[in-house]
């Protein structure tokens, strides 16, 4: 079983969208790219995917450029990048953002050995109400496990 650790999460991605399904996807990236996510300069919370001519495109992931590559080798910080997917989640996926109001939000970047893996999801749009009914339910949750810790501690 492989090591794996992650690099960034996107949080607003869960806030904004009922996610449906999650996929584990390879990103095709340059040196830098991978050098300058070592050193944590990556920021995927406006990063989606978009599926053009049967191929998978991470777009919205912003990969600072490394600082001590020369100009000739240096990479974009803002480029499309290609995500790796088996041909039958492309298909899967495809279909369902072909239905309306479905996108592809990126939810996670995380090490899986060596490799850069991408966790991607499909969902809805929540609305506002989705979203207010989400932070109380959250904030019901949190006062009943302090109830319990305090009556845990008086008992």
């Amino acid at each position: 079983m492989e090591k794996t650790s992650l690099i960034v999460s996107n949080k607003v991605a869960r806030r904004d969208f009922h996610i449906s399904d999650t996929y584990e996807a390879g990103l095709v990236l340059k040196g830098t790219e991978i050098k300058s996510i070592r050193s944590g300069h990556v920021d995927i919370k406006n990063s989606f995917v978009r599926i053009e001519k049967g191929e998978a495109f991470l777009y919205g992931c912003d990969i600072k450029p490394w600082q001590t590559a020369g100009d000739w080798i240096q990479h974009e910080s803002k480029r499309p990048r290609k995500i790796l997917l088996h041909k039958k989640e492309l298909l899967k996926i495809s279909q369902l953002v072909d239905q309306k109001g479905f996108t592809i939000p990126c939810l996670k970047l995380y090490w899986k050995g060596s490799k850069v893996k991408a966790e991607i999801g499909t969902g809805k749009g929540k609305d506002h109400a989705d979203k207010r009914h989400d932070l109380k339910a959250k904030t019901q949750k949190r006062e009943i496990a302090k109830e319990m810790a305090r009556f845990n501690r008086n008992s």
